[in-house]
């Protein structure tokens, strides 16, 4: 059995390296399959560790694979997120994602120098989480094949073990009615904007039927051509959330209707395009209990949930249905004083705070990671709850 002492020592000794490999992806942020330097980094820093790489696992690019093992074994899997915002950068914290999940992987390369590591562990950096859905990419490329459990931890404003994460669609609606002078001759026309606007308080006025959790959210895209001609086109775009996938699909096609009544009771048409999402997050408690007692002794004990708190949506949630994983929250700041996608986050996940809760969630990791492969009787249990579930 490997010391778990030993383990946070080892995180202790690659610090300084993880801190700046963070700092450097915080400085250079990169947008959702465009992480190319933030790739690079961190795989070159795997293999001057005496680890090979898989680059562009996947048919990614900017995926890759370092593992761990002699093959033999259960395969757990520590995950790396890297892309960033637009416009606000790492205000979500994905350089700590990914220096965390460098961490417990160097540190375990590091044990298992010292001793027969009991398994295996693959090191996943999956791209473009902010609406790329790079996992699912992966998990249908066969990346995932054979693991066993799948780990990462996410910045926030307090320490959660099993936090929800929703469901999600995305609606791209376009109207396309007839343009007339807006002065001279406005009933020629059909507004195409007066249909897009229609939408929004036509969907406004269901959200009396939605159930708790359901989030619905939309922006205007084309709002017209010029102020003085009825708008010939418009266009809107519409995020669905939900906490499960049969009322995201519910809630779905209720935005359907009301752009498809907008469009009517405006006589124009109406072209509807949807972009899949995420799945909902199925925290595997097994594991997330076994991380909230490796924080607990690491002097950071965890609320298991909060239920002050809302919830987003991850492509960690597609994987969570198809392997047992966790996607534990950590706070980089107090709470309340801010959140992902906000700009004083992006300013909390480049500091001290910030790279020390990193560095925690790198032991709680590695540690639970190790609880995983050594110890038969939980993985059992992680299995069981899984299939149950």
């Amino acid at each position: 059995m490997i010391d778990r002492e030993n383990i946070d020592r080892h995180v202790d000794s690659v610090a300084p390296q993880v801190i700046e490999l963070s700092k450097k992806i915080h400085e250079h942020p990169e947008l959702r399959f465009e992480e190319h330097r933030a790739a690079a980094w961190l795989t070159e820093t795997v293999e001057k560790a005496g680890v090979p790489v898989e680059r562009g696992v996947g048919d990614l690019p900017t995926a890759f694979r370092a593992r761990l093992g002699n093959g033999s074994g259960p395969r757990i899997a520590i995950l790396a997120e890297y892309d960033a915002l637009p416009e606000i950068g790492h205000a979500c914290g994905h350089n700590l994602i990914a220096g965390g999940a460098l961490g417990a992987f160097l540190a375990l390369v590091r044990a298992s120098k010292e001793g027969r590591l009991p398994g295996n562990v693959d090191l996943i950096g999956t791209p473009a989480e902010e609406g790329g859905g790079g996992k699912i990419r992966l998990l249908g490329a066969g990346v995932f094949e054979g693991v066993d459990a799948a780990m990462m931890f996410h910045p926030y404003d307090r320490d959660i073990l099993a936090h929800p994460a929703l469901a999600s669609r995305w609606l791209t609606i376009k109207f396309h009615g007839t343009p007339a002078h807006a002065a001279a001759a406005p009933w020629d026309g059909n507004s195409a904007l007066t249909a897009c606007l229609e939408t929004f308080r036509l969907v406004d006025s269901q959200r009396v039927h939605f159930r708790d959790g359901v989030r619905v959210h939309g922006m205007v895209t084309n709002g017209g051509q010029a102020v003085n001609i009825i708008p010939e086109h418009a266009a809107c775009e519409f995020s669905v959330r939900a906490p499960f996938k049969a009322e995201l699909e519910r809630v779905a096609a209720i935005v359907e209707r009301c752009a498809r009544g907008a469009a009517l009771a405006c006589g124009v048409e109406v072209s509807l395009s949807i972009r899949q999402g995420y799945r909902e997050m199925k925290n595997n408690l097994a594991i997330a209990r076994r991380f909230g007692a490796a924080m607990a002794a690491l002097g950071r004990p965890a609320r298991e949930t909060d239920p002050r708190v809302g919830s987003g949506s991850t492509d960690m949630g597609d994987l969570s249905q198809a392997v047992p994983s966790i996607h534990p929250y950590l706070a980089i700041c107090e709470e309340g004083e801010t959140l992902c996608h906000q700009h004083a986050f992006a300013a909390c996940a480049a500091s001290d705070r910030g790279f020390q809760t990193m560095l925690t969630a790198a032991k709680a990791m590695a540690r639970t990671t190790l609880d995983l492969l050594e110890d038969q009787k939980l993985l059992e249990s992680v299995k069981a709850e899984f299939a149950q579930a």
